[in-house]
């Protein structure tokens, strides 16, 4: 009795069910900056380079080709004190809407007690901190002495409208007082520069104005407490 031959080929095997691949979590958005602060921040921004940027060309004779952005030594010089007076102005602006948000807090002291977690990471050690901390206060107010500081020390050295009723004795002093305000908050902007570069998210949040929740409860958890509390609103 002949037997049918048994087939090799195996029935293909039933595909198991496939599983969607796990979806991420949305990134709720949280609002640190509006609309018009940023801009306000942008204008204090910009003025402090263009000051920067012709201060430094009368700093030193070495530096006088930097004039040529302003069209020349003479606009420059014209120009330098204006735009000081913007730069006041709009610092005016950032100061009331920030210096709440700026006052010394008991966690600040803690914060730089662990200033060392701070720089290897470890923030998940440190002390819960609002919507800013100890560096970016002193930042803050750092500024607002300099700020402060080089408008008085500017108008006393404004030739063209004051220079007939300063004494040439203190147009000198506040020459060396200016410049040594304006060494001084080029430093502080460096730092505040690098440090907004540093941590990541940073400028992000100045450019649109929002941060992700997690960012938040990371660098600044007592802040997003506090947002919390109000009620979050993801930004339309």
């Amino acid at each position: 009795m002949k037997t049918r031959p048994t087939s090799s080929v195996k029935p293909p095997a039933s595909k198991p069910p496939t599983s969607k691949p796990p979806t991420s979590k949305p990134r709720i958005p949280v609002i640190r900056y509006t609309l018009p602060a940023r801009l306000n921040h942008s204008v204090t921004a910009v003025s402090f380079m263009l000051l920067t940027l012709s201060g430094l060309a009368f700093f030193h004779p070495s530096l006088y080709f930097l004039t040529m952005l302003f069209g020349g030594g003479e606009l420059a010089r014209l120009l330098h004190p204006w735009i000081g007076v913007v730069l006041a102005v709009s610092f005016a602006g950032l100061f009331l809407r920030f210096w709440r948000d700026n006052r010394w807090r008991a966690e600040d002291g803690a914060w730089i007690g662990s200033l060392r977690q701070v720089l290897s990471g470890h923030e998940e050690n440190l002390p819960e901190i609002g919507k800013y901390n100890a560096g970016q206060k002193f930042v803050f107010w750092g500024m607002a002495v300099f700020v402060l500081g080089l408008l008085g020390s500017g108008i006393l050295i404004w030739e063209q409208y004051f220079g007939t009723l300063t004494p040439v004795d203190t147009q000198r002093v506040a020459v060396l007082v200016h410049s040594a305000l304006a060494i001084l908050g080029i430093l502080v902007l460096v730092v505040h520069i690098y440090a907004a570069i540093w941590v990541r998210s940073t400028i992000g949040a100045m450019s649109k104005g929002t941060v992700t929740a997690g960012w938040a409860w990371r660098h600044h958890r007592k802040w997003l407490r506090e947002e919390a509390a109000k009620g979050l609103r993801p930004r339309t």
